[in-house]
């Protein structure tokens, strides 16, 4: 070889290659994967750390970096691998969903040209079907929090008291709540002092209608969590309900002042307090719960509470923007009609009964109210008159309507369980 080939060769630069971990195999500086094999080049595959007792090799910080930029480049390689299948996935998920959709349209629009179905009827029960579905997941997420909770709050869990929670909200998530809430209750004999199982069940049987067993457990609920006011308010509700007056007051008091105001709690201080012919506090009561919930209950309730008072302007006022708030509300327009009967204000107060009956046509109350604002001697019920403080069923039971609306109230701190034990 000539001396000018020689020097030619060693002038050349030295090539540099990323020899492949796993195969040893030679590959150009840069290539990501290796050529041989296809496995992904790194810088360090194998740290000292691993290979050796920390302790008996003394590390240079350039190593340490070394091993740390490995790992962290292994980790990163496999999450983007993750991620673009996760996008490729999501993507054919979204054109199937399309070409779907597309479909559906077509379907609709098909079966609207021959009279078969309302799209607009169509759309409207989709969108409610979402929202029950949305709602149903929502309450699914809320019972599994709070069967956590409860057997979180039970140190040293028995394996009868578990089964027993366990198989209850299972049936309650199978919409057999009577039987789920019978397998709580055996529970509940187990550990007496866990608060979240006795609030539960007197939440249920709360929203029942059946107070009685209510107050049994939201009374040892608020033995353990006496500070709690959302047990308090509940507790309030029964007991007035319950005859036990003292006790409400005391407790609605509390749920009012300390965790803030409610409908459910100020219209349940100013239902005792009109039992009791303090009508200046229930007044005040029912202004309050006007003022936090602006609706047509709200607006009757002080409507009648005007009426027992001989205020009659006042009671017609209320009684106009409950009707305008809710047209249907057939228990106002009875109302209305005995407000105007007693003015002398004849026709007025047919036409208010008559629109009441159009209303509510099914309903034996609107004859019997009919009857009482024809006859002129005819006694005039109203809804606070008659109730006295040993009254039982004094809050709830009385009005239908407005049952209704303090029980929502009264549980809207508590998200969650509402349409699986109706």
């Amino acid at each position: 070889m000539a001396n000018a080939d020689i020097d030619q060769l060693i002038s050349m630069p030295t090539p540099i290659y990323h020899y492949c971990q796993k195969c040893l195999a030679a590959n150009p500086l840069g290539q990501d994967f290796c050529a041989r094999c296809g496995t992904r080049l790194m810088i360090v595959v194998e740290p000292t750390s691993s290979r050796f007792e920390v302790n008996d090799v003394n590390l240079s910080t350039d190593e340490h970096l070394l091993e740390r930029i490995s790992a962290t480049e292994n980790r990163v390689a496999r999450l983007t691998e993750r991620l673009e299948r996760s996008l490729d996935l999501v993507l054919r998920q979204a054109q199937n969903s399309y070409f779907d959709r597309s479909l559906v349209k077509v379907l609709i629009g098909l079966l609207s040209q021959d009279g078969v179905i309302q799209t607009d009827q169509l759309e409207k029960l989709w969108n409610e079907r979402c929202k029950e579905e949305a709602a149903e997941q929502e309450e699914s997420v809320h019972l599994e929090e709070i069967r956590l909770s409860i057997l979180g709050r039970t140190s040293g869990i028995l394996p009868a008291f578990a089964e027993l929670v366990n198989e209850g909200f299972l049936l309650i998530n199978q919409k057999q709540v009577s039987r789920g809430v019978e397998k709580l209750q055996r529970a509940v004999e187990l550990s007496p002092g866990n608060s979240s199982l006795n609030l539960f069940i007197g939440q249920h049987f709360f929203r029942s209608g059946k107070t009685r067993l209510a107050r049994t457990y939201l009374s040892k609920a608020h033995e353990t969590s006496p500070d709690d006011v959302r047990i308090a308010l509940l507790l309030g509700l029964t007991c007035a309900d319950d005859g036990d007056v003292e006790l409400a007051k005391y407790l609605l008091n509390e749920a009012t002042q300390r965790g803030g105001s409610s409908f459910a709690g100020h219209y349940g201080l100013g239902r005792l307090f009109v039992a009791e012919k303090n009508w200046r506090k229930a007044l005040s009561e029912f202004k309050q719960a006007l003022n936090i919930r602006p609706s047509p209950e709200a607006h009757y309730v002080l409507a009648c509470l005007y009426y027992q008072l001989d205020r009659d302007p006042l009671a017609i006022r209320h009684l106009r923007k409950a009707i305008e708030m809710d047209e249907a509300y057939a228990e106002a327009f009875h109302l209305l009609a005995l407000v105007y009967r007693r003015t002398g204000q004849i026709a007025r107060a047919q036409g208010a009964l008559e629109k009441a009956e159009l209303r509510n046509p099914s309903d034996s109350a609107a004859s019997r109210q009919r009857k009482r604002v024809a006859g002129r001697n005819s006694k005039i019920v109203p809804l606070f008159e008659g109730s006295t403080s040993r009254s039982r069923r004094l809050i709830m039971g009385v009005d239908k309507r407005l049952t209704e609306t303090l029980r929502e109230d009264a549980l809207r701190a508590f998200t969650g369980y509402g349409a699986a034990s109706r």
